[in-house]
């Protein structure tokens, strides 16, 4: 397993986090996994026995249930690991149950820290935007968390790139505490991240977690052109990632399964192989409902891709060159920054 430097902190993470969204099963995310305290036990001991250093949850998944079954599961092997989980979703019926104020924050910092049965968590992310509250009033709360010792990290998710640089200017001008991390939806499925997240979180120096780096299971090789899957989650009411261009997407599928083909391996280890080679990206957040799968998506951290099978995903998976990169490309490549690069090339 290779360790990563989370973005400008001194913290190094695996190249695969465990992912905890399966955990728990209520609510909606039955339709995920149903993993319980058992099931993570013999889970996080597998990552734990592969290098993984770090696990993934939040307060929202299956209602403060992962994060509960996640304390239960590390007991006796907290010191071995780093735990991040999120707050911003909605927790309750009351008017101040959701966002990033300062009630909100501080209330479910609290929540979480009892549900994990743990004096700190490592890496603590805001799971989306929040356009009522001021930013200064959702850093300082954060900052207070950091500098009380309840956190010992901030991470940010979900953020539009002008959202992340004007939270880093603001806590840069205010001398709060900064990111160091951008956990995004990053996949062969869509690389809408190379417009602005990653040349962002290269400039700013943010570590990227990629969550659904497998697009939720499309890139497992289970969803072919002309075929039926018989299992996954799109085969149900779930739509993260929504798909808008089918045809690439079966594209982009074939050329997965070509190269995993002819190296022998799963094409879940190909798509994962490629994120890991991709500018920025510190660490990809995998899941699964059962061992086996758990078990083929750690094996990615050993596939090293050619340039040939590279550049050959490169290509079939391409963004569409929106405005202004286009304008860009045409006309300031030959000053091109590493950030530029992320999209450009």
């Amino acid at each position: 397993m290779e360790y990563r430097q989370l973005g400008r902190s001194g913290l190094r993470v695996s190249t695969l986090t465990l992912g905890t969204m399966t955990f728990g099963g209520e609510g909606r995310f039955a339709k995920l996994g149903n993993t319980d305290v058992e099931g993570a036990r013999r889970q996080i001991d597998m990552c734990l026995d592969a290098g993984v250093n770090l696990i993934d949850t939040a307060n929202m998944y299956s209602a403060g249930l992962s994060e509960q079954i996640v304390g239960q599961a590390v007991a006796g092997k907290r010191d071995d690991v780093l735990i991040s989980t999120k707050v911003r979703m909605v927790m309750g019926d009351g008017p101040n149950d959701a966002g990033l104020s300062r009630h909100h924050i501080i209330a479910q910092a609290e929540a979480s820290l009892r549900r994990l049965d743990t004096d700190h968590i490592d890496l603590y992310h805001v799971h989306e935007w929040d356009g009522q509250t001021p930013l200064e009033e959702t850093l300082e709360a954060l900052d207070t968390l950091v500098r009380s010792g309840k956190v010992r990290y901030l991470g940010v998710s979900n953020y539009a790139g002008w959202q992340l640089v004007k939270a880093l200017s603001t806590a840069d001008r205010l001398g709060y505490q900064r990111f160091v991390a951008n956990q995004i939806y990053y996949s062969l499925e869509s690389r809408d991240a190379e417009y602005e997240l990653i040349p962002a979180s290269l400039d700013q120096g943010l570590g990227v977690l990629v969550w659904s780096p497998l697009a939720g299971g499309l890139l497992s090789g289970k969803y072919r052109r002309g075929q039926q899957a018989t299992s996954g989650r799109h085969l149900e009411d779930w739509n993260e990632p929504p798909v808008r261009d089918a045809e690439k997407l079966y594209d982009t599928i074939e050329a997965v399964v070509d190269v995993a083909t002819a190296r022998g391996v799963s094409p879940a280890q190909i798509a994962l192989a490629y994120l890991l080679r991709k500018p920025g990206v510190t660490s990809l957040v995998i899941g699964a409902r059962k061992d086996e799968q758990l078990a083929d998506n750690l094996g990615a951290a050993e596939i090293e891709l050619t340039d040939e099978e590279f550049e050959r995903l490169e290509k079939v998976s391409a963004p569409w060159m929106i405005y202004p990169h286009w304008h860009q490309a045409l006309s300031a490549s030959e000053r091109f920054g590493a950030p530029d690069r992320a999209l450009h090339g």
